[in-house]
């Protein structure tokens, strides 16, 4: 088999057209055609329906671009070793976690980690879904659960508790509520029970939705919780991570919050040795310790 033209046929079903294909390869549309013919004659299959939009993979096609796509993963995790057999830490690091945490924790932290290694490019993927780690759909995963999947490197970073929080401003307009029944008097602000979210959250969010809320907002993330909260609209039920960043902000109800959320750290055995990987995981861990130092102090 040809690796030129495997690496070609990649390109153009990645791209889903010659044209573009050929943009990213530095080929000119003919050449990618007669690679991608060519590669289709030594298979004796078609591999592409071609219409006036573009391309798309026959069933055959799909079983190939299924092989390259393994082929290319596994090439990037034997360059990622490669390159991180060196003492500098640098090249594409791929984070997952979700919208809250990557938003409202990891984001606003990253300054310091490229402060110490200016050569590392993140890319961070803000997702409910649980990526697959072992097919290199990302390389570091912190989630808020213990992982599942096998050939995982895992440890346990911190827990997250969803209590109830409002600004000063709102407090002093609509009063503090000092047992559970006074939140019929409040707008409660939360994330939608229908939306993707951990367990302990949803459950307790259910739990809050019996006491009789007189006003309600939902939002499918947190995010959107946290600004509407900030905006003085309600009382919002978020992560208490979320709050270390925001002392002005009052904790309601504090015999109120949910079961305990783990949060892990994740990552492929093959990634054991990355100097990438252990920088990432010793920022995140010495960020979490300083926030532990800053609430004993508080």
């Amino acid at each position: 088999m040809d690796w030129d033209k495997l690496r070609i046929f990649h390109a153009v079903a990645d791209a889903g057209s010659l044209t573009h294909a050929g943009e990213v390869l530095h080929l000119s549309q003919s050449a990618v055609s007669r690679q991608i013919k060519a590669l289709e004659e030594s298979l004796n299959a078609t591999l592409f329906h071609r219409h006036a939009r573009g391309l798309i993979l026959t069933e055959q096609g799909e079983l190939l671009f299924d092989a390259t796509s393994a082929m290319s993963q596994r090439l990037e995790a034997a360059v990622a070793r490669i390159r991180d057999s060196k003492d500098e830490v640098f090249g594409e690091l791929r984070v997952t976690t979700t919208t809250a945490f990557g938003s409202l924790w990891l984001a606003p932290r990253l300054h310091k980690l490229y402060a110490a290694y200016p050569g590392l490019k993140i890319d961070l993927m803000l997702d409910e879904r649980v990526l697959d780690l072992p097919m290199r759909e990302a390389d570091v995963a912190i989630r808020m659960k213990e992982p599942s999947q096998a050939d995982l490197i895992r440890k346990r970073l911190m827990s997250v508790r969803m209590r109830l929080y409002a600004t000063p401003e709102y407090l002093d307009e609509f009063g503090i509520p000092r047992s559970p029944r006074d939140l019929g008097e409040h707008r409660l602000i939360c994330q939608n029970v229908r939306s993707a979210q951990v367990f302990a959250g949803s459950r307790f969010t259910h739990y809050l939705l019996t006491l009789n809320i007189g006003s309600l907002l939902t939002v499918n993330n947190y995010f959107g919780v946290l600004q509407a909260m900030l905006n003085g609209l309600g009382i919002g039920v978020l992560p208490d991570y979320v709050i270390r960043d925001f002392p002005q902000i009052v904790r309601v109800l504090p015999e109120l919050e949910s079961q305990e959320v783990p949060v892990f750290l994740a990552f492929p055995e093959e990634l054991r040795h990355s100097k990438r990987i252990a920088a990432f995981r010793d920022f995140v861990t010495s960020e979490i310790a300083a926030d532990r130092r800053e609430d004993r102090q508080g």
